[in-house]
């Protein structure tokens, strides 16, 4: 009973370590992808990045094998993952190897994809070091949400600087997402339809995502009522 116990922890603690360098990689992809943008780098031609994004999805991939052998359930696992198998998958590079040509927004779109295992490999992580499982959630959440912000600014950034009057620098891109996350809108209107697009998907992440806030704050809140209540209640006893 205590080797089924002691082995149970060894997987755990082999599946936390996998999450936790996962999450690590997603840092290592935003910080390339943000070299790229402010260095002026084409995503068409910049090498570097691919190279990165190559060795992430493999290690992606190889930390998914990994707890699909340490799972019980293989069959359940593998169609619980299925999606993040398929984001971990190297699309560029695939695509690359093949000569298989596509627009400049689709191929700047698949760079992003492999962002999505890695938050939530950080997502797991902030979870897994809270104390109370709601606080994870709920840090998860905003975490996600100002990643996804950031993320917004850069791609809104590289496709209408070059063309929008009103977009003169990063933090006017930046300015615009955070605006548009929290659905009040700006003065900076999108030209480009990649700009348009994401309008619409910047203005639907805030609606979906700012309502767990304000139930988190509220449940706070009542606890914390409910607490002073017994409180008083006891002294009066």
């Amino acid at each position: 009973m205590s080797e089924a116990i002691s082995k149970e922890k060894v997987k755990l603690q082999i599946i936390k370590t996998l999450h936790i360098i996962s999450a690590f990689m997603l840092i290592v992809l935003g910080v390339s992808i943000s070299i790229d943008t402010f260095s002026n780098i084409s995503y068409l031609t910049g090498d570097t990045y691919m190279k990165i994004q190559l060795w992430i999805c493999i290690y992606f991939l190889l930390s998914l094998f990994i707890e699909f052998i340490l799972s019980k359930k293989k069959s359940k696992f593998f169609w619980n993952n299925i999606i993040f198998i398929l984001i971990s998958i190297p699309y560029l590079n695939i695509f690359q190897a093949l000569e298989i040509n596509f627009s400049a927004e689709v191929k700047y779109f698949f760079r992003f994809i492999p962002l999505i295992r890695g938050g939530y490999a950080l997502g797991f992580v902030i979870i897994m070091l809270s104390r109370k499982k709601i606080s994870g959630l709920f840090f998860s959440y905003i975490l996600i949400l100002l990643s996804l912000i950031y993320f917004y600014s850069l791609i809104f950034y590289v496709f209408e600087h070059e063309i929008n009057p009103d977009v003169n620098s990063y933090f006017d891109a930046l300015w615009w997402a955070a605006m548009g996350a929290t659905t009040t809108g700006s003065n900076i209107i999108a030209i480009t339809p990649v700009g348009k697009i994401l309008s619409v998907i910047t203005a639907i992440s805030g609606i979906t995502m700012f309502p767990f806030f304000t139930v988190y704050v509220t449940s706070l809140v009542q606890r914390k009522v409910a607490f002073q209540g017994k409180k008083v209640k006891s002294k009066i006893e």
